[in-house]
């Protein structure tokens, strides 16, 4: 951790909707003129798009059906560590970029000069000159294992867990829309994922400071025949804070300016789904001005 140059994590499994948390906190930075350096999950994968394919195909052939990208063998764990460490301690890292689509890959590449293609990383840069703070956002922002202790080196950290079902459902629907997989497809995905669900996505969460927990007030018992994603209207968002003394937080004025929220635990505020957007930016933006204040 480091008052000078802080880390701030935003983690949470495929299709828990950490992107909507992110742009949460660009809006914050951007209205406080806040210089970001926002750093991806994805580009902490240990192999590009073909690679894993290959690598999948021969772990299956060697009888093992659960080799994914949520695992220690399919990312690079001592690099995330090293890139919260290293800005902690200089205000600089090493970053790199995963080319998901042909427009990222178009734009790197004329900054590059270089002729990547989707599914491929860009090559290693040392940034993070003249920047405020570091954001990262992806899968494993405070993974803890006997190896690696990321969440030491985060000043921040922050989960998105939906309820596993409503979780599916979401990435049922986003593989289909943003990426043509048919629902068997994605459910295979799921599957082949979940001992390193359990083992590195789930721990992650007693890490973090302040959890995110969207919970469905409709029926999602069969996630896989669902035709659509619960509405934030249909939800409630149930918000856990682990150390009060770290992000100190007034429940009353909580209360009172988010209509329909109230507290089930001294340390947990629901509020409706719809209001999400409006809790967050009262709950992080004092924690981040004050951050950026103390630097």
């Amino acid at each position: 951790m480091s008052k000078k140059h802080p880390v701030v994590v935003v983690t949470g499994s495929s299709g828990a909707g950490t992107t909507f948390v992110k742009r949460a906190f660009e809006h914050i930075f951007s209205r406080e003129k806040i210089n970001s350096l926002i750093v991806e999950g994805d580009s902490f994968h240990m192999y590009d798009r073909a690679a894993m394919k290959e690598n999948v195909k021969e772990q299956e052939a060697l009888g093992n059906n659960f080799f994914s990208h949520f695992g220690p063998d399919a990312n690079l764990f001592d690099k995330i560590e090293e890139t919260f460490k290293d800005y902690g301690e200089t205000g600089q890292c090493d970053r790199r970029y995963y080319l998901h689509s042909d427009e990222e890959a178009a734009e790197h590449n004329a900054r590059l000069n270089t002729d990547l293609a989707p599914g491929q990383f860009t090559p290693w840069e040392k940034v993070g000159t003249g920047t405020d703070v570091l954001f990262y956002e992806g899968l494993h922002g405070a993974v803890v294992t006997d190896d690696v202790d990321m969440a030491q080196y985060a000043d921040l950290k922050i989960g998105v867990v939906p309820s596993v079902n409503l979780e599916w459902i979401q990435k049922i629907h986003r593989d289909n829309a943003e990426r043509g997989y048919s629902a068997e497809e994605t459910v295979d995905t799921i599957l082949r994922r979940m001992p390193d669900y359990i083992n590195y996505i789930t721990p992650q969460f007693s890490q973090t400071d302040i959890n995110f927990q969207r919970v469905a007030t409709v029926d999602t018992s069969n996630p896989f025949i669902a035709r659509d994603i619960p509405t934030p209207d249909e939800s409630f968002v149930v918000i856990r804070f682990k150390d009060l003394e770290k992000t100190p937080v007034d429940f009353t004025y909580l209360c009172s300016m988010i209509e329909g929220s109230f507290m089930s635990r001294r340390n947990t505020i629901v509020v409706p789904g719809g209001k999400m957007s409006l809790a967050m930016d009262v709950i992080l933006y004092p924690i981040i001005k004050k951050m950026i204040e103390d630097k």
